[in-house]
């Protein structure tokens, strides 16, 4: 595969997170052409007039869009944002049954347009719906997978890098499993500048204790709940976080990082859309098989993948 010339993404839901993935794509230059679509005509020809008026300002990039699913036609990759957004003090699981309808009536209409598209599903609970929507869509598991815990991990990284006092970009570590209440950082590959987290110091910032470690793993967790119970909506960062993984694909970058396809035989886990660490090009999402895991990590993978296979079985009775 290559860069993607000419490249065009749909984003699907004109709310709040699709409205920001847009801005956040249109100001990036992610895509060539940039759609975004919703069933409301009022909000999204209202959205696509307002970012269009400060095209000026971007780059090469063209936004159209409309309620008509005709938008997303030639689409190189379609992002999913709509559907019922979560309520202060709801978890994403339990959003699962109106969003997988919404799910179920969406995925044929978007793939007679868009068939060659690689589809990225940010709508929540986006690993739940992301093994329902492959189901239905007969997709390869690497071209349809969720957006996973890319933004619990920028989130880390951030809480990271204030505490080490450096740059998050020095900070290399990951919150892989369900993007939800039972995922969990990748402590045993964690590092600062190459040194492993927990030998990590320097003036001003003594060496962080496990304890520690597990209170800014909680922190990452809830981190949305507190942003919800704000402002009613996550949007800015997560619209930041869908840009990059488009960019991505897009620009075959060939990035590693935890998105969510449905696994085979990874660790022995099948069947369910997980967060691991995975190569995302042009191709798709990748997992690498090759991650290894402490005991305890691999107990919390399984446990994860038990909760989230639980709930897409309750969707499918």
């Amino acid at each position: 595969m290559s860069v993607v010339e000419n490249s065009k993404l749909t984003i699907v839901g004109a709310g709040s997170v699709g409205a920001s993935a847009a801005y956040a794509a249109l100001i990036r230059g992610s895509a060539r052409q940039i759609a975004l679509y919703d069933i409301a005509t009022k909000k999204v020809d209202a959205e696509v007039l307002d970012l269009a008026h400060g095209t000026q300002f971007t780059g090469s990039s063209q936004i159209i869009g409309g309620s008509d699913i005709s938008v997303a036609a030639g689409s190189h990759v379609v992002v999913i944002t709509a559907g019922a957004k979560q309520s202060p003090g709801q978890t994403r699981l339990e959003l699962a049954d109106v969003n997988a309808r919404m799910l179920g009536s969406m995925i044929p209409q978007l793939m007679e347009v868009a068939p060659n598209a690689i589809y990225v599903i940010v709508t929540n609970p986006c690993d739940v719906l992301t093994v329902l929507a492959q189901e239905q869509s007969g997709l390869p598991p690497e071209r349809l997978f969720a957006s996973g815990t890319v933004l619990d991990t920028s989130r880390l990284r951030w809480k990271l890098a204030e505490r080490a006092g450096v740059s998050p970009s020095s900070v290399h570590a990951s919150i892989i499993g369900e993007h939800g209440d039972s995922e969990f950082p990748l402590w045993s590959r964690a590092t600062i500048g190459g040194v492993p987290v927990l030998e990590w110091q320097r003036d001003g910032h003594p060496r962080m204790t496990e304890a520690e470690l597990d209170e800014i793993a909680i922190g990452v967790r809830d981190a949305a709940y507190k942003v919800i119970e704000g402002k009613g909506a996550t949007n800015y960062a997560i619209g930041l976080s869908t840009a990059h993984i488009v960019e991505a694909i897009l620009g075959d970058k060939h990035s590693v990082m935890p998105v969510a396809p449905v696994l085979t035989d990874f660790h022995g886990i099948s069947g369910v859309a997980l967060s691991v660490p995975c190569i995302v090009s042009a191709s798709g999402a990748t997992p690498i098989k090759e991650t290894t895991f402490s005991e305890k990590e691999l107990r919390l993978l399984t446990e994860s993948a038990s909760a989230l296979r639980g709930a897409a079985e309750s969707l499918r009775a």
